[in-house]
């Protein structure tokens, strides 16, 4: 049997990460006539006519126009907004409003406002002394009437299906003399507009079956356009369950700010940032032609374009998302593992990075406010899933050595895993698989340790104790070329210390140990010391080590360890104090003490009553004497026998 063939085309433009045009055959687009699967509008201040004049200058009135004309019934009233230039509303102005069978709400801070209309005018609107409208069937009419009536027109404008109206008064003399109308005018200096859009097309593909739905917006920019700007504001049926899409397409240099309460996945050229989320995220490259924006969603398995609308660029979109049949399929309680398409969650995750490693380690911290749009998380592991961050109120939280939870070393310098996020909803478990690359720095690392097990690294430096020392580094070129240049010992008032040099201890109490062997391109170095103070000798508050690595060609890495230097034998409050000062408060102490009991005695020895001072008799019998020392009651029992022996 020959060599299979290949078909080169959708080879190359995988390549290229093109979707392939052929996907899209079968969906001819086609103007969507019955209940449209979305509501559409967006701002823009073109519009189809147009014009401005100063011809109202040296009249009484400025007087602005809007001729508005519907393609179909609006679904909501006219909103109209007229607001005057600096806050002032001195100069009397007149808005003509021609808006046949359309209901309108117009409100102005200037009282003086006189406004001419035939639409139906809601109870909000401002009430004037309001004139009938004029009786015209063309524009040139209408054009004639206002210059026959004012003696000027400030401007014109027609509008086709309008949404809300921004009109701002004021007059401009360097405008032309008369107004005459132009095709695609731009107002930008006196009128912003949202109109409604009605041309969205959609389609799907006849021989697959329904699994999702995509809404495209495609950005029809001019090259001379200076948006780079579009706030987007998107809203779902409250009962919405399927499965969507939305793709929006505009150069690369479009921002996107989106307002969203949708449960829908996002494809999106340029960058994007999301409503109380703090971090602008990067989008993807998506073709520019309608065929290929198509193909891209059916290469997603969104087999029904619900929408397709090309759209002017703007500044501001409102998009609806309707409610619309979808071809369900079972509902399976066991968890639903997603890797494709790079939805809100890869998007996110990829955009934080909360993964950090070193040449050991990696650890990912994850504010758990920053998951806020992927909702309802409720767990995250690594790809092996017995290696679960912990989590509280605020963050999840995982560590893990490079050796364990699935971590593979393949790629230089990079540690590669997952991020598997668990999410729960209406009792339906998935996990969303996001694969990630850690960079390792290319960095020289420092470790100390209490033990020679060299197990959970501290920065506390105690004296006449050994400490441990373990440099690292992962070098994938030719780890066998790194070399441990040397180690110092550094301590403010005291000479630096060499620890090591060449590979050699220096100095003594240092002893070089043998490390682990090289593995995935990364050497260790591991040696001990002991830090010793001599007696009556300042012991600083903290040190720093600080070592270099190095290749043969002289290239150098060098790392500073900060330490906290602690004196177990000593009492904390002496801290700083060298051993004479500590024994010289001792003996103060102990001298003040001995003089103070030394006065206090003789204080109270000077200060006995005369009587119990004064010597017993010489003369005075032994029997006599003795009965100094007798209580009252026992000296007077004994008369009789003292007499007699007299």
């Amino acid at each position: 049997m020959g060599p299979r063939s290949v078909p080169l085309l959708p080879l190359l433009l995988a390549l290229l990460g093109r979707p392939d045009p052929a996907r899209a055959e079968g969906c001819d687009l086609q103007p969507v006539t019955s209940e449209r699967p979305i509501t559409l509008s967006y701002a823009t201040s073109t519009v189809p006519r147009g014009c401005v004049s100063n011809s109202s200058m040296d009249t009484g009135h400025e007087v602005h126009i809007l001729s508005v004309k519907w393609s179909e019934v609006s679904p909501v009233p006219l909103m109209v907004t007229v607001t005057p230039r600096a806050d002032a509303c001195g100069r009397p102005a007149v808005l003509i409003l021609l808006c046949t069978r359309c209901s309108a709400t117009i409100t102005s801070p200037c009282s003086n406002l006189i406004i001419r209309t035939d639409a139906h005018l809601s109870p909000e609107t401002i009430r004037a002394p309001n004139p009938e409208p004029p009786m015209v069937s063309s524009e040139g009419q209408l054009l004639a009437w206002a210059l026959d009536t004012y003696g000027g027109i400030t401007s014109y404008s027609e509008l086709q299906d309008p949404r809300r109206v921004q009109l701002h008064l004021g007059e401009d003399a360097s405008s032309p003399p008369e107004c005459v109308p132009q095709e695609h005018f731009n107002a930008i200096q006196h009128l912003e507009t949202e109109v409604f859009f009605h041309g969205v097309k959609g389609c799907s593909r006849s021989d697959a079956q329904s699994t999702g739905a995509a809404h495209i917006i495609h950005f029809q920019s001019e090259p001379s356009s200076s948006i780079t700007e579009v706030n987007l504001s998107v809203s779902c049926a409250q009962n919405s369950t399927g499965k969507q899409i939305l793709i929006l397409q505009s150069k690369a240099n479009f921002t996107w700010f989106l307002s969203s309460k949708c449960n829908i996945h996002l494809l999106v050229s340029g960058s994007y940032k999301m409503t109380l989320f703090p971090m602008v995220f990067p989008g993807m490259l998506l073709p520019d032609t309608e065929q290929d924006l198509i193909a891209k969603a059916f290469e997603k398995n969104y087999t029904v374009i619900a929408s397709y609308s090309a759209i002017p660029a703007s500044t501001h979109i409102s998009l609806e998302i309707h409610e619309h049949e979808m071809v369900e399929t079972p509902v399976t309680t066991t968890p639903i593992v997603i890797t494709q398409p790079p939805d809100l969650p890869h998007q996110v995750l990829l955009t934080l990075k909360p993964w950090k490693c070193t040449d050991e380690t990696m650890e990912i911290v994850i504010i758990r406010s920053y998951l806020e749009p992927i909702k309802d998380v409720v767990n995250i592991t690594l790809r092996d899933i017995s290696c679960q961050a912990e989590k509280n109120a605020t963050h999840f939280m995982l560590k893990s050595p490079l050796s364990h939870c699935g971590t593979s070393l393949e790629g230089r310098g990079y540690a590669n895993n997952e991020l598997i996020l668990s999410l729960a909803k209406d009792a339906v478990l998935r996990s969303v698989r996001v694969a990630f690359k850690c960079e390792i720095p290319r960095e020289l690392f420092l470790r100390l340790f209490p033990t020679a097990a060299f197990e959970a690294p501290q920065t506390e430096l105690e004296i006449n104790k050994e400490a441990f020392v373990q440099a690292s580094m992962r070098w994938m070129d030719h780890p066998a070329d790194l070399q441990l240049k040397e180690c110092w010992l550094l301590a403010a008032g005291r000479e630096p210390l060499l620890l090591l040099q060449g590979g050699e201890a220096r100095g003594a109490g240092v002893a070089v140990l043998e490390g682990p062997p090289s593995s995935h391109g990364r050497k260790v170095w591991r040696f001990r010391f002991t830090y010793t103070v001599p007696e009556g000798r300042h012991i600083p508050f903290s040190a720093i080590l600080k070592c270099k690595a190095g290749l043969q060609n002289d290239t150098i890495f060098e790392k500073v360890l900060e330490l906290t230097v602690k004196d177990a034998w000593r009492p904390l409050n002496y801290r700083g104090l060298g051993l004479a000062a500590v024994l010289g408060i001792t003996f103060g102490a102990f001298l003040i003490g001995a003089l103070l009991t030394a006065v206090l005695w003789y204080i109270y020895s000077h200060t006995r009553p005369i009587s119990k001072l004064q010597p017993v008799s010489s003369t005075a019998p032994a029997s006599e004497s003795s009965s100094t020392n007798h209580s009252i009651g026992s000296t007077q029992s004994t008369p009789c026998s003292t007499s007699s022996m007299a």
